[in-house]
């Protein structure tokens, strides 16, 4: 049985792939800052799938909170197979120039120093056994820049070389290394930048059938179950009617 370690589990994507993997027989170590939506969730995949599951509460903003955490993991569950390195956010929506530093550092706290955090604390476990997948979500936000989201896309651009380079820096150890960058997907995304606007971010996916959390869960779960020899280092996932990060066929 392979553990998965997923972030930002309680919502999203990351609620979405732990769904996916509990299908699939995976044990799971479930993280976010929401303990209730992240028991709320075991305990469904636990009646459901008879899923072994742990839950963590930290922020993985928070560099000791992160080491205390995945240091507290039972033996047992320590074994990590997969992680998923999923969350992040977008805070605000504004020129560089008239930006929020405090979104500012809240994107880059979550989106780039919280990746960094979780990788640091569960690659060498990884590495002592020689094996392991490591799975960046990142964005189309990572490819090209948008007007009004310089700094979002700054850290999907972060995001985006850190996939690459951990590829290289761990090859020998036999890690896989896959960066899947989503384009829009109607989660809780944008009324989180939005800071709890639902009618604006609701407007957002007007027009056009978009991307689901459950579509990139498995995309996730494709990836992770490949053979052995085959590593999908990067994937760019786009809705049928979306050709770039802003460009959208909408009736």
């Amino acid at each position: 049985m392979r553990t998965a370690l997923i972030t930002g589990a309680s919502s999203g994507i990351g609620e979405a792939t732990a769904y996916a993997f509990a299908e699939k027989g995976f044990r799971l170590i479930l993280t976010g800052r929401r303990l209730d939506r992240l028991n709320n969730t075991a305990d469904l995949l636990r009646k459901r799938y008879a899923a072994e599951i742990i839950t963590l509460q930290f922020d993985v903003r928070n560099r000791q909170e992160t080491l205390d955490a995945i240091n507290s993991i039972p033996e047992d569950f320590k074994s990590i197979d997969i992680l998923v390195n999923n969350a992040g956010l977008a805070a605000g929506l504004a020129h560089v120039q008239d930006g929020d530093v405090d979104d500012w550092d809240r994107m880059i706290d979550t989106n780039i120093k919280g990746l960094l955090y979780v990788t640091r604390a569960v690659a060498p476990l990884m590495i002592a056994k020689g094996r392991g997948h490591i799975v960046n979500v990142g964005s189309v936000a990572g490819r090209e820049v948008y007007e009004n989201g310089g700094v979002y896309c700054a850290t999907k651009y972060a995001v985006d070389a850190l996939s690459r380079s951990m590829r290289i820096d761990m090859l020998e150890s036999g890690i896989k290394v896959t960066n899947v960058c989503p384009g829009a997907t109607e989660t809780e995304f944008s009324t989180v930048r939005f800071k709890g606007d639902a009618e604006r971010a609701k407007k957002v996916y007007e027009g056009y059938k978009s991307l689901t959390a459950k579509d990139i869960a498995e995309i996730i779960t494709y990836i992770v179950n490949l053979p052995e020899h085959i590593c999908i280092n990067d994937i760019l996932i786009m809705p049928s009617a979306q050709a770039n990060a802003v460009k959208f066929n909408k009736s």
